[in-house]
């Protein structure tokens, strides 16, 4: 489970009227050392990547080959291919 998820779960506790007072204030010590831990912040930067970046390549080769793209679509598809180092024809 990542660290955002573990804040979200606290910070509805935090949030929900049948949790005792106790147990919020437990809560929002874990939320509070999670924010300043900096763990959240480097999940974000993770979730940025494409999860599956093959895919994505294929996606925008397969733009450059569809007749019904307009070329400002494929202009896109041939700045990303390039960006990511790979050699499309013009």
């Amino acid at each position: 489970m990542s660290a955002k998820q573990v804040a979200g779960g606290h910070k509805a506790a935090i949030n929900n009227d049948n949790v005792p007072q106790e147990s919020k204030e437990h809560s929002k010590q874990v939320v509070d050392d999670i924010e300043n831990s900096g763990d959240v912040e480097a999940e974000a930067a993770e979730a940025d990547r494409p999860k599956n970046e093959g895919n994505v390549i294929g996606g925008h080769k397969a733009t450059l080959k569809n007749p019904n793209v307009g070329e400002e679509a494929k202009e896109h598809s041939r700045q990303v291919l390039s960006e990511n180092g790979v050699d499309v024809e013009a």
